[in-house]
């Protein structure tokens, strides 16, 4: 079955196709139709059905809309089947994985991921799997999912870890991305010791790792290192302004820390590292409910609740998409650059603006498959949460200049895919 494609137009009006490119000798170029049919689709698609021209209709419905989004990649899909009536659901294995490049062993590299089933790990690993490398994933599913990777395990090249990087671990790889940490702030508070145990502990034995290994080694920072910056936009240069006895500083002043330690193992032991300093990113597969503002404005409106602005709604943000992000990390990790590289797109929204602009794609997304809302959805405003950043926006000029690396996707473009994952998410019942 086939339906008309979905057309993704990037920020110059060009059609996007692929994402990736072929860059300091490393090719991460793949379809977006494959990548898509990965994470833009129900978990599971079918509903089972008692014989009744309601529900068998339904079904074609679904299997229409799992087609929008699969193109043709459907025999690499999991059919697990959920059953409305009990509430319950019987996955399946998938039966054949999705093509891979077939690399010689001599490009071929061994990848370690740590984190690698979370929000951002689980996409770079479809990616790295897609282009044909050797993946281990390590996580201790804090936040990440099993969910996330499921259609990879068993693949020859994929190997899962249930493993806490706060005790050491050994392998052999080529490359690490050092991206485990609770990342939102509802998950980093939850246990703030923790937190800073991993951000310090985990880099010190990754880091031990790569020393080893001669791996290279990169680490996912963030821009609340800057903490609630007195430059704007932020550069690499500006050292930030932290609060460190903050209910954030276990998160802030954790990758402040990891940083320092990453660059003691380059100038202390010749470790070959890279540090990405994310800003806010954005995609399919986000927790729903990990307290960030894209994900609970989305599910509110879908909800039809009033959606939720902390303070006046002035404070700004920029958001990238989860693609640009994932073409930065790699463009990072094999290019020469070893100071820190912001990863971010610079255009700058208020919360209140962003608010209503997600309102709007909602709406649109709802009117496009016919769906009747009660009532429109209104924007109600509470307190502002303490040592919350008033501006973030990164000067990823750094970034231009080393990597040819700079956003292709509109906020509008990522928010739609967005909507239609969690609005699959609800449908299925997991959300």
């Amino acid at each position: 079955m086939s339906t008309s494609p979905i057309h993704t137009l990037d920020k110059n009006g060009q059609e996007i196709t692929s994402v990736g490119f072929k860059r300091f000798g490393f090719d991460s170029e793949v379809p977006l139709d494959v990548l898509r049919s990965l994470y833009l689709r129900s978990h599971y698609v079918l509903t089972a059905s008692d014989g009744k021209m309601d529900d068998i209709e339904s079904q074609a419905e679904e299997e229409i809309q799992h087609a929008r989004f699969t193109q043709g990649f459907s025999n690499y899909q999991s059919k697990s089947i959920f059953h409305p009536s009990t509430g319950r659901i019987s996955y399946t294995t998938l039966s054949r994985f999705p093509p891979v490049t077939l690399l010689p062993p001599s490009a071929r590299k061994r990848i370690l991921v740590t984190g690698g089933a979370g929000f951002v790990g689980s996409h770079l690993v479809d990616r790295l799997m897609l282009l044909g490398h050797e993946v281990t994933v390590l996580d201790n599913f804090f936040t990440g999912s099993k969910t996330t990777v499921s259609h990879w395990i068993g693949h020859p090249n994929f190997e899962m870890v249930r493993h806490d990087v706060v005790e050491p671990f050994m392998i052999e790889c080529d490359q690490i991305y050092h991206l485990a940490c609770p990342a939102s702030p509802p998950h980093y508070q939850y246990n703030a010791v923790k937190t800073i145990k991993t951000s310090f502990m985990g880099t010190l034995n990754m880091l031990g790792l790569a020393k080893r290994t001669k791996a290279r080694f990169l680490i996912s920072s963030t821009s609340e290192v800057y903490g609630d910056p007195e430059v704007h936009p932020q550069t690499e240069d500006y050292w930030g302004h932290v609060n460190p006895i903050g209910p954030r500083a276990c998160y802030d002043e954790g990758k402040r820390v990891a940083e320092t330690l990453t660059y003691g193992f380059q100038r202390q032991d010749g470790v070959d590292v890279r540090v990405a300093r994310i800003f806010n990113t954005y995609g399919p597969r986000m927790n729903p409910y990990d307290g960030r503002v894209v994900s609970n404005f989305i599910v509110q409106a879908l909800k039809g609740e009033d959606m939720t602005v902390y303070g006046d709604g002035k404070q700004t943000r920029s958001f990238q998409y989860i693609h640009d992000l994932v073409d930065g990390l790699i463009a990072l990790m094999n290019s020469d650059e070893t100071r820190p590289v912001n990863i971010g797109n610079g255009d700058e929204f208020t919360i209140g603006e962003f608010a209503e602009l997600v309102r709007d794609i909602v709406e649109k997304v709802q009117d496009q498959d016919g769906v009747k809302r009660s009532r429109k959805v209104d924007i109600v405003y509470k307190p502002m949460p303490t040592d919350d950043p008033q501006k973030r926006r990164p000067d990823t000029t750094r970034a231009k200049e080393s990597l040819g690396w700079q956003p292709r996707w509109t906020v509008r473009m990522g928010l739609e895919e967005m909507v239609r994952y969690y609005k699959a998410k609800m449908i299925e019942g997991s959300l």
